[in-house]
């Protein structure tokens, strides 16, 4: 297959069977520099134009290697940018698929000029239709700004996406650390997820069917899953909250974002009885295909972690998307490298929650201690509703602790029956819901329907703000 039927054949792979209509096919360079001639540069490099998925309106561009290399100049980058026009004033997602070698050195400036058009677009668009890339060949320099200004990325696990290639970094090349790879940049946190192309134009697909088109439209369908069943193993699996999620959403539809990126924090998208909700969660185990523990994590709330969740609280609250918290953390991770940045990211987490007037339930699954509850969506912090297990328990610190420090007494005994009392009157959720900071216990087999039933109190949730051009944070 060549790379102009390739650039074609991802479009048609993606969209409803015989709804894409091309834009700008009769595109060509308008620079004439080192003998660059118009019949050289057909579409200039890009096919662009809207389709359907699953009945909803898209705009896509994909980049056309075999034109130049895919390269990125004049009128390759106002095709882009037309294409957002289009989409903000339609208010419909725009699908980027990515397979170029970055500027076109034949214009030179013009080609500079050209992405920043771009950028801007991207900027002019975000919080207004979401925006989602995938790199299906190289991405590089420049170009590698589009899927970080964009809401969702993904590649192609033989993809590449760089700013400075390997071979460009001092000390390094590519067979010694190919910074360019598709691995290494999900387990940084750059894309979503990596994968067979066909694997990665599906997942898009099922994004598409779960975002809202726009920050003014409601990301609600139809539900054919049973509203009212139970879900008897969220208990036992409690701990990973991706299990939990394919137990409860709609049909079992979990989508993560940069799910190999902090671990120890899942933010997902689900359905609810056809709602659409966005997941923060604490993980402190990854259960395998056998419900084996691959991977163990404390339970504690990291630099990594409160940055990935403020993003994606950012992104839900921008289009409405309701927030749902399962929150189990006993404190901040504690080592000489996290210590130098955890502040700035739990704050950055509770600026998120704080700031976000969508739709907020917290469920507390394990323990909630400290001020990294706080900043998981606690009622303080603004959540609307406020669930928790039997079990769950909700404080200042572990009760044998603050037993040392309460008690006089080195003796052992009097200090588990202080640590008892404590524990009795200061963590345990029964006094915390007396205090009116849980709202109700929740049985886990019954989560999705008190779930379902949260999100449609909230449906028509309003609440305003003070004036201001925006946050700082």
């Amino acid at each position: 297959m060549s790379s102009s039927s390739k650039a074609m054949q991802r479009i048609l792979s993606l969209l409803d069977d015989n709804s894409f209509v091309e834009i700008g096919a009769k595109v060509t360079a308008r620079a004439t520099d080192f003998n660059l001639k118009p019949d050289q540069t057909p579409s200039d490099g890009v096919i662009t134009g809207y389709g359907i998925i699953d009945g909803n309106l898209v705009y896509v561009y994909s980049q056309n290697a075999a034109v130049l290399g895919g390269s990125v100049g004049e009128m390759h980058a106002r095709k882009i940018a037309g294409i957002y026009d289009l989409a903000i004033k339609t208010g419909a997602p725009v699908i980027g698929l990515i397979d170029s070698t970055g500027f076109r050195l034949q214009e030179a400036a013009d080609a500079l000029n050209a992405f920043a058009t771009v950028y801007a677009a991207q900027a002019k668009a975000s919080g207004v239709v979401p925006q989602i890339t995938a790199v299906f060949g190289n991405c590089g320099g420049g170009l590698s700004l589009l899927p970080a200004i964009g809401d969702f990325a993904f590649m192609a696990e033989d993809a590449k996406l760089f700013v400075n290639s390997p071979n460009a970094i001092a000390g390094n090349y590519e067979d010694k650390n190919d910074t360019a790879a598709a691995a290494v940049k999900a387990a940084a946190g750059m894309v979503d997820g990596i994968g067979p192309e066909e694997e990665i134009l599906a997942r898009i697909r099922t994004l598409v069917e779960l975002l809202p088109s726009n920050n003014e439209d409601d990301a609600a369908k139809e539900c054919m899953d049973d509203l009212n069943r139970s879900t008897p193993g969220v208990d036992a699996g409690k701990a990973d909250p991706a299990l939990v999620l394919s137990m409860i959403a709609d049909n079992g539809v979990v989508i993560q974002t940069k799910e190999d990126y902090a671990k120890e924090m899942v933010t997902a998208l689900i359905s609810l009885n056809g709602i659409t909700a966005g997941v923060v969660a604490n993980r402190s185990v990854i259960y395998d295909a056998e419900a084996a523990e691959s991977e163990k994590f404390d339970t504690v709330l990291t630099t990594g972690g409160a940055y990935k969740a403020a993003d994606f609280v950012k992104f839900c609250d921008a289009f409405n998307i309701p927030i749902i918290t399962l929150t189990n953390v006993t404190g901040f991770a504690a080592t000489e490298g996290e210590e130098k940045k955890i502040a700035d990211a739990a704050g950055k987490l509770a600026h998120a929650f704080a700031s976000a007037t969508t739709a907020k339930v917290n469920v507390i699954t394990g323990s909630a201690v400290g001020s990294a509850y706080t900043v998981m969506n606690s009622k303080g912090l603004g959540a609307d509703l406020t669930f928790a297990f039997p079990d769950a328990k909700i404080g200042v610190m572990d009760a044998k602790m603050a037993a040392r420090i309460i008690c006089d007494s080195t003796d052992a005994a009097e200090i588990s029956k202080v640590a008892a009392e404590y524990d009795a009157l200061q963590n345990s959720i029964d006094s915390a819901a007396a205090r009116g900071y849980i709202d109700q216990i929740v049985d886990p087999a019954e989560l999705r329907k008190y779930l379902i039933g949260a999100l449609e109190i909230l449906y028509t949730k309003r609440e305003d703000r003070p004036s201001k051009k925006h946050g700082t944070k």
